[in-house]
C-alpha cells in the first residue's frame, strides 16, 4: 500500500471519528427543541454534551488539516466548488460554540430562550449540510481539465445529495437521542428511548434509500460488506434500546455511523472526487497527493501525537460518564421552568 492510500484511509477515520462524535453533539442540538419540555430539560440534554463538544470538534479541524497537508488538490477544488455551504457550516459552529458559553451567563428567560433557537438551528443546519456535501463528493461533481470546480450552487443540491442530508440529520438526531437516554434520568430518560425508536425508523427507510443508491451507483465488494453492517448495526441499535440496554443501543448507534461513512469511502476510493464531466479529469489518491517525503514526514507526526488525543479525549468521556437529570440543575438556571 503507497503512503496516499495509507493517507487516504486515515482522513477517513478521522471524518468517521469526527461524525461519530459530532453525531450525537448534533443530534443534542436538534433535540433540545423537539425532546425537551422546559428549560430545565434544556439545560440538561446541554449538559450531556457540554464537557465534549468542543473537543469533538477538534477531529473537524485534525481532518481539515491533514487534507490540506496529504491531498492538497482536494482540498483546494472542496473548499473552492463548495465554498458557500462550508461557510454556512463554520458559522454556524462559530454561534453554536458562542451559545453554548453564553446561554447561562444570564438568567433573563428570553436571553436563554434566544441562545437556545441558536443552538438549535446551528445543531440543524450543520447535520443537515454534511451530508448535502459528502454526498455530492462521493457522486460527482463539474471537475475540468484543470481540476477546478466549474458547477454552480444549485448544482450541488440535486437529489441524492438532498437525500444524503436528510440521511445525515435524522441518523445524528437518532444518535443524539440514543446518547441522552444513556446519559439522562427521570422522565426525559424514557422520552429519549421513545423518540429514539421513531427517528431510528425513519432513520431505516431514508439511509436504506441513500445507501442502496450509492451502492447501485458506484459500489464495490467492500462497500456492500459496510453496507450490510450499517443496517444490521441500526436493527441491533433499535433491540437494545426497546430492552433498555442504552450503553448497547448508543455502540450500535455509534457502529451504524461508522459502518455508513466507510461506505461512502470505499465508494470513493481510488477516487477523491470524481469528475462528471470526464473520467479522466477525476481527481485521485495519486494525482491529488502531495510529495512522497511531505506524506512520510505527516505519518511520523500522526504516530506520535494521535495516540495522546485519543487518550485525552478518552479520559474527558470517563471523568463525565454520570448520568444527569433536572434534580441537578440548580435553582438558578430553571428560568421559565
Amino acid at each position: 500500500m503507497q503512503l496516499h492510500d495509507v493517507w487516504f484511509v486515515l482522513i477517513a477515520v478521522l471524518w468517521i471519528g469526527y461524525f461519530f462524535l459530532e453525531g450525537f453533539d448534533f443530534g443534542i442540538g436538534v433535540l433540545t427543541k423537539l425532546l425537551a419540555r422546559n428549560t430545565a430539560e434544556r439545560r440538561v440534554l446541554i449538559n450531556t454534551i457540554g464537557p465534549v463538544w468542543d473537543g469533538n470538534e477538534v477531529w473537524l479541524l485534525t481532518a481539515g488539516g491533514a487534507t490540506f497537508a496529504a491531498f492538497p488538490d482536494w482540498y483546494a477544488t472542496l473548499f473552492s466548488g463548495f465554498y458557500l455551504p462550508l461557510l454556512v457550516i463554520l458559522v454556524c459552529l462559530i454561534i453554536r460554540g458562542v451559545a453554548f458559553e453564553y446561554r447561562a451567563k444570564r438568567s433573563d428567560e428570553r436571553w436563554q430562550r434566544n441562545w437556545e433557537h441558536a443552538i438549535f438551528w446551528t445543531s440543524l443546519l450543520p447535520a443537515f449540510l454534511w451530508g448535502v456535501a459528502f454526498a455530492n463528493i462521493v457522486h460527482g461533481v463539474a471537475i475540468d481539465a484543470h481540476k477546478n470546480y466549474v458547477g454552480g450552487v444549485l448544482d450541488l443540491l440535486n437529489p441524492y445529495a438532498l437525500l444524503g442530508g436528510l440521511v445525515t440529520l435524522v441518523l445524528f438526531t437518532f444518535h443524539g437521542a440514543v446518547f441522552a437516554s444513556l446519559k439522562t434520568v427521570g422522565e426525559i430518560r424514557d422520552r429519549s428511548r421513545a423518540m429514539a425508536l421513531r427517528l431510528g425508523l425513519a432513520t431505516a427507510v431514508l439511509a436504506l434509500g441513500f445507501l442502496v443508491w450509492t451502492q447501485v451507483h458506484q459500489g464495490t465488494g467492500w462497500s456492500l460488506a459496510a453496507l450490510l453492517v450499517a443496517v444490521l448495526a441500526l436493527v441491533a441499535s433499535l433491540a437494545a434500546n426497546q430492552l433498555g440496554r442504552e450503553g448497547w443501543a448508543f455502540t450500535f448507534s455509534g457502529l451504524t455511523i461508522v459502518a455508513a461513512v466507510a461506505m461512502l469511502f470505499l465508494s470513493l476510493f481510488p477516487d477523491v472526487m470524481p469528475s462528471t464531466l470526464n473520467g479522466s479529469w477525476s481527481l485521485t489518491v495519486e494525482n491529488a497527493a502531495s510529495s512522497p517525503y511531505t506524506l512520510k514526514l505527516m505519518t511520523v507526526i500522526a504516530a506520535v501525537f494521535t495516540p495522546l488525543v485519543l487518550l485525552y479525549q478518552a479520559w474527558t468521556y470517563w471523568v463525565f460518564r454520570k448520568r444527569i437529570g433536572v434534580q441537578h440543575i440548580p435553582a438558578a438556571h430553571t428560568a421559565g421552568h
